[in-house]
């Protein structure tokens, strides 16, 4: 993990300390370190603070993505602009989570992108959508994120999640696709999983930022 205020990242430590799964193997105080580290270590996830004298944490990212894309990264920060978030996905970031979130987001998250998942906090979360139905700077930076994600999916999944991003219930999708409610939910199950998200609304995101939503309106097709 890297931030260059010790205080930050003694608080983000005693945090991730909390789940026997998780463990920091070490620490920086800038993005110079951090894609130091990362190389050393090959670490699962790489915890990035954005603003950091030196090389920041965008453009450690960016490096770690294009050299080690073995280690996922998630930036963890007090900025949740528009640009900032824009900045980080389109540089390959997984996840992007605010210091100001509940601490458990942070562990969800870690987890998540560690799994081949992607994470993005809800107060972000709600920013991305709100750049998606408006064309805003998000939308151009999203959608990659996405869409490598929604290759895992099958086709059957993909029909299912465009569905889910236009707010069906699993009885209206089942209609819509000729399934059984049961079969959907399975559906459902096996699309959060293989997405690294935790409930319906973060799939619908997902259903976004991977363009699905304008054909889950015709059945998916």
């Amino acid at each position: 993990m890297a931030d260059d205020e010790a205080l930050v990242r003694a608080a983000v430590r005693a945090i991730l300390a909390r789940d026997p799964g998780i463990e920091v193997v070490a620490e920086a105080r800038d993005g110079q370190e951090a894609v130091d580290a990362v190389r050393e270590h090959r670490p699962d996830v790489a915890l990035l603070d954005i603003q950091m004298p030196g090389l920041d944490g965008i453009a450690a990212a960016e490096w770690i993505h294009r050299e080690l894309p073995g280690t996922a990264v998630v930036m963890l920060t007090t900025f949740g602009e528009d640009d900032f978030i824009a900045r980080a996905l389109r540089g390959g970031a997984d996840g992007f989570l605010l210091k100001a979130d509940d601490p458990r987001e942070l562990l969800t998250g870690v987890h998540a992108v560690a799994g081949g998942g992607a994470y993005l906090s809800p107060k972000v979360a709600a920013r991305v959508v709100a750049g998606l139905r408006t064309g805003g700077p998000d939308a151009a930076a999203v959608g990659p994120l996405a869409a490598r994600l929604t290759e895992r999916l099958t086709e059957r999944e993909h029909a299912v999640l465009a569905l889910v991003g236009c707010g069906l219930s699993n009885a209206e999708i089942g209609r819509r696709l000729f399934l059984v409610e049961g079969t959907v939910k399975a559906h459902v199950s096996a699309i959060l999983a293989k997405l690294g998200v935790r409930n319906r609304v973060e799939a619908a995101i997902a259903a976004y930022e991977a363009g699905l939503v304008g054909r889950g309106r015709d059945g998916g097709r």
